[in-house]
């Protein structure tokens, strides 16, 4: 593994039984960037993200990350070795305060001093969950939820996060908020992330490099702003429709392209 990638993936098939969510996916996140991986509902992003952490294991291929072979490690043993997931659908303990949801999110780490200052960082990240912190975070908002499911992967100290759909369900005010955050996660603490993003205008304007997922298997790959030129995606992920000749030839290509 080149020296400044941090997770690689090579040649990875998953499946649900008989139904191969991911085929022969290849791809690799460089240290201190923001990649990103696209792609319509049921493309097999968020398949890609389980495989990485553990939770399901490949059929093939192998996962690497800071240069050791993790694939179907087991997911508490990934989390320990610098890899955080933040699942879709927030997923955070209902029954649990705030606070102790973030403690949760430190609990391989027996550094107290450098956890109580992680807690005031991600404070400082999401003010409102200071507010809130003795409250049980069953009852935060849906934004509020993402939030705190961000700052509990944080609270593990990551070298590397993987981000499900942090847009999902959200308001654009609020997802702005939340992408200005990873951002300056990413900035400031030096934390690498993958992000796997419908709202692929948001995406590609914060990530460095991009994949684009169709089907199971990555049809095009490139820095984010490459990618916004491309026909392809500007049609059928940003909504930029051409007209004329240009634009009838570029739908006829439409099926092809997928």
């Amino acid at each position: 593994m080149s020296a400044n990638v941090v997770l690689a993936l090579t040649n990875v098939e998953s499946a649900y039984g008989p139904i191969k969510a991911i085929r022969g996916v290849s791809l690799k996140v460089r240290q201190g960037e923001i990649a990103t991986v696209l792609g319509s509902n049921g493309a097999g992003k968020s398949t890609i993200l389980k495989t990485i952490s553990g939770i399901i294991d490949p059929r093939k291929g192998t996962v690497e990350f800071r240069g050791e072979d993790i694939t179907a490690k087991d997911p508490a043993l990934i989390v320990q070795k610098g890899l955080s997931h933040v699942p879709e659908g927030r997923e955070v303990f209902p029954l649990l305060s705030v606070h102790d949801n973030l403690m949760m999110g430190a609990y391989t780490r027996h550094d107290r001093d450098a956890v109580a200052r992680d807690v005031e960082a991600v404070y400082g990240y999401f003010p409102i969950l200071r507010e809130r912190r003795a409250q049980d975070a069953g009852l935060l908002s849906g934004g509020q939820q993402q939030m705190l499911s961000i700052s509990r992967a944080l609270m593990a100290a990551p070298a590397l996060m993987l981000l499900d759909e942090p847009s999902l369900g959200l308001s654009p005010l609020l997802t702005r908020e939340i992408f200005e955050i990873v951002v300056r996660i990413n900035r400031e603490r030096g934390t690498t992330l993958l992000v796997v993003e419908q709202n692929a205008n948001m995406a590609l304007n914060v990530a460095d490099y991009g994949y684009v997922l169709e089907n199971g298997r990555i049809v095009m790959e490139d820095s984010c702003d490459r990618l916004r030129e491309k026909d392809d995606i500007k049609e059928f992920y940003l909504g930029v429709k051409e007209t004329g000749a240009r634009g009838e030839r570029r739908w006829k290509k439409k099926k092809t392209w997928r």
